[in-house]
């Protein structure tokens, strides 16, 4: 761990300057457009857009990079970030708002494919997978870090906007100054959605449904904060519960998965997400009640999306793992644009309650299915399986392929 974090450290305190500055856009945007009188719908209109530019971002940036080199789309990206930041404010417009979050996205999802490459470059097999545990930690630690960020001003003033402006800025300098060579991108040619599905019906239906409760809760979490009437320091501590669960959380699970039959992890850890976020629903919950929730669905929903990973690849030949990776985004970035979309017409038509029904039914979903697949196919031994890797639900391609073929690499594949 420490000679990754030596090769590693500018790349690593870039990527959580970006974090922090990624994480503040995204709390900060739900609350201000409260005040600047945008509707619910609109709103779930704005968060929707960033993940229609990351999943764009995911399919172009490779051939940016291979046309004109790492550094010049690191540059140009982190750029076009910093700008787009300081004009949210200067446009107090949703249809403004959109277009720019759909290049945020974009630029974000660039920036991410650019940085995972640089660091899986540094990495060597030995090292993989701690590089890759770094680089979790520090995703989750950026974005609890960011919402510490939220009190220190006005949220219907500029500075909220211009500290995460300046942020993303100084996240280029350790990384671009570093002497680490840029790596050479190489391409993988796709597999077929259909093929994917039949290799592994429950990743696809799984990454779908988990794209969905990422997207809501990273992108509409703060929405239903003002919605429900919460302040600006209780919306952070909230959105903090859900990543500080996801941080906690990911290796427990992680070390279970290694040791049982994934597709009953998967159902029985979505069944208790799927409980909690009923809580909310039918309990009047104080500030503590409403953090141990994000705890628990931040906590579950973050690890699953790697269980799910890791599952995928327990029936998967080693070769094909790097093609099915990009399929897994692409279908978990479908999901992603849609939760937004969905939770934000359900609180428009049912209030804040809307926010953890969707959780809920999504989770239901993700546990019925698990258990159906069940019935379908015997599980693999688990010696046979490969070992759980930690990665979240906000990386790209790069980090989703280095960490199932890390996965895949200590342990031999069955069809």
């Amino acid at each position: 761990m420490l000679q990754v974090l030596g090769t590693s450290w500018a790349l690593l305190l870039g990527i959580g300057l970006l974090m922090v500055g990624n994480g503040v856009q995204g709390t900060l945007l739900g609350v201000r457009g409260a005040i600047e009188g945008f509707s619910t719908f609109e709103m779930s209109l704005v968060m929707s857009a960033y993940f229609v530019g990351f999943l764009g971002g995911s399919r172009l940036a490779p051939e940016l990079i291979r046309r004109v080199g790492h550094v010049r789309v690191f540059a140009a990206l982190g750029s076009l970030i910093s700008a787009v930041l300081v004009l949210y404010p200067a446009m107090p417009d949703w249809i403004a708002w959109t277009l720019l979050r759909v290049v945020v996205g974009f630029c974000f999802s660039g920036v991410y494919v650019t940085a995972e490459s640089w660091l899986n470059n540094a990495s060597t097999n030995e090292t993989r997978g701690q590089a890759l545990s770094l680089y979790m930690i520090v995703q989750m630690l950026g974005i609890i870090a960011a919402q510490g960020l939220m009190n220190f001003a006005d949220p219907a003033g500029f500075m909220l906007f211009i500290i995460p402006s300046v942020l993303v800025s100084l996240a280029f300098a350790p990384i671009l100054l570093s002497i680490t060579p840029a790596p050479v991108f190489d391409t993988t040619k796709a597999m077929s959605l259909g093929q994917l599905f039949r290799l592994s019906p429950l990743g696809c239906v799984g990454m779908f449904l988990i794209g969905g409760v990422f997207s809501a809760l990273f992108g509409m979490a703060s929405v239903w904060g003002t919605l429900a009437g919460l302040s600006v320091f209780e919306i952070s501590l909230f959105v903090s519960s859900i990543f500080a669960g996801g941080l906690v959380l990911q290796y427990p699970i992680g070390w279970v998965s290694d040791r049982m039959d994934r597709r009953r992890l998967i159902a029985m850890i979505a069944a208790v997400c799927m409980l909690a976020a009923l809580v909310p629903l039918a309990l009047d919950l104080g500030l503590w009640g409403l953090l141990t929730v994000g705890f628990v669905v931040g906590g579950i929903s973050n690890p699953l999306y790697a269980l799910l990973l890791a599952h995928t690849g327990d029936f998967m030949q080693r070769e094909d793992m790097a093609a099915a990776s990009g399929g897994l985004l692409f279908i978990n970035g479908l999901g992603a644009i849609s939760g937004p979309l969905v939770v934000g017409w359900m609180m428009e038509r049912a209030g804040p309650g809307g926010f953890f029904v969707l959780i809920a039914v999504l989770m239901g979903l993700i546990a019925s299915y698990a258990v159906w697949r069940m019935t379908r196919r015997p599980a693999p031994a688990v010696e046979d399986t490969a070992p759980f890797t930690a990665v979240t639900p906000a990386a790209s391609v790069v980090a989703v392929g280095a960490a199932a073929e890390t996965g895949m690499e200590d342990a031999p594949q069955q069809a």
